[in-house]
């Protein structure tokens, strides 16, 4: 029986895949260059900001110091966060409609300055009465590692067989499976075939029946 659902943060709970697309074409445009988001994109994903800026100039040719570089594309970003955080689109209602009746939380391998400033704005520690976690507690530990997601478990007393992720991303699926949870897939960031490794893939928050994962978890147990 299912009675825990662990939120990834990005992309799931929030609406960054805006922003960092934002932040990335305001880099690029201050060298002259269109932001190629299908052909980027997917290079940029679970690199650091220094990793992003080597990958970019490799791509289109552009000089700078690497560190400076990498403090500029965080100003971007930090400053798009600050005033253009917003929730995915479904998810309030749908974390309305379970938050007395699972127990919840969310755990990220978001940056954690980042995650204080949509704290800020949108309340988050409050929302999920501070269970929130971060790869800090598992030694940076990042998805598709399990370690996040088991550790969020246990924080809620919980046992894996019990819990479902809910994630956007191949990695974290990785991880949650990894971790001996049942997944939910969002299309929010990624095409529904990259997903498939997931126990249920939807497009849209509205499209999540718990009764039917909580049937198939059921089953798994067995």
């Amino acid at each position: 029986m299912i009675d825990t659902i662990i939120f990834d943060a990005e992309g799931i709970v929030i609406d960054t895949e805006t922003i960092w697309d934002k932040g990335q074409a305001i880099f690029l445009q201050r060298r002259g260059f269109v932001y190629d988001r299908e052909r980027i994109k997917p290079l940029l994903t679970g690199r650091t900001l220094a990793e992003g800026v080597e990958v970019m100039r490799q791509a289109y040719r552009f000089d700078g110091d690497t560190e400076a570089l990498a403090r500029e594309r965080a100003d971007i970003v930090r400053e798009l966060f600050i005033h253009e955080t917003a929730f995915i689109e479904g998810f309030l209602p749908f974390y309305e409609s379970v938050r007395n009746h699972y127990k919840t939380c969310v755990a990220t391998a978001m940056d954690q300055d980042l995650l204080k400033l949509v704290d800020q704005h949108l309340n988050l520690s409050a929302l999920f009465e501070n269970r929130i976690y971060t790869l800090d507690k598992v030694g940076y530990r990042s998805k598709p590692n399990p370690d996040i997601f088991l550790y969020a478990a246990q924080q809620l007393g919980s046992v894996p067989e019990h819990c479902v992720v809910i994630e956007d991303a191949p990695h974290g699926i990785d991880a949650a499976k990894s971790a001996g949870m049942c997944c939910i897939a969002i299309s929010t960031t990624y095409d529904p075939g990259k997903l498939q490794k997931a126990d249920f893939v939807v497009n849209a928050y509205a499209e999540i029946d718990l009764a039917a994962v909580d049937q198939y978890a059921s089953i798994l147990m067995k």
